[in-house]
């Protein structure tokens, strides 16, 4: 009887050991999966802001006599307006929190990037409005802004090709918003 004890007992230590190992897996699947879902999200809410603030430059250059990129002082100015070029103000997916701001040259937010310093799982193969990101490693390397380096843009003191007998302008000059990228209308969908 106490041989079958001792059985029983290493048995059920043994499941134990199983159960262990198995929940362990499953947590860190869960936490793989949950990571997928907020980076895609990043590179949803991302290149929404990236757009956005193109299409608030290209507004602001029409009616200003002083050549170069207009940038909005906060993102929530992205939001106001007739026409909102922001749906709303995201937070970074990543951490919850702000957005760390890419401080344009004459001042405003020229793009955003999450302050969180974890290793990408998604590093190739991006959509072309971010091409550039191909190879980088961590999240915190993902800088959505305006101009983008994925977008080719014109040699400073050139004028536009479109000028003066020229062909029209290149796709993703600076006065073309971001590739894929529509101009947001009066109501947007929730």
């Amino acid at each position: 009887m106490s041989s079958q004890r001792g059985s029983v007992y290493l048995a059920v230590m043994f499941a134990v050991v199983v159960m262990s190992i198995s929940i362990t897996a499953a947590a860190k699947q869960w936490k793989t999966v949950m990571q997928r879902e907020k980076e895609a999200d990043l590179l949803i809410r991302g290149i929404e802001i990236q757009t956005a603030i193109g299409f608030y430059s290209k507004a602001r250059q029409l009616g200003s006599t002083v050549p170069g990129e207009k940038y909005p002082l906060t993102l929530e100015e992205l939001t106001k307006g007739p026409k909102p070029f922001l749906r709303k103000g995201y937070k970074d997916p990543m951490t919850g929190e702000d957005w760390e701001y890419i401080p344009g040259p004459a001042g405003g937010i020229k793009g955003v990037r999450s302050r969180a310093k974890v290793t990408a799982i998604k590093q190739h193969q991006f959509p072309p409005a971010v091409a550039h990101f191909e190879g980088l490693t961590q999240y915190h390397d993902w800088v959505f802004q305006w101009p983008s380096a994925s977008t080719p843009q014109n040699p400073q003191n050139q004028p536009p090709q479109g000028a003066a007998g020229t062909s029209s302008n290149p796709p993703g000059s600076t006065s073309t918003p971001p590739q894929g990228a529509t101009p947001p209308e009066g109501k947007l969908a929730r």
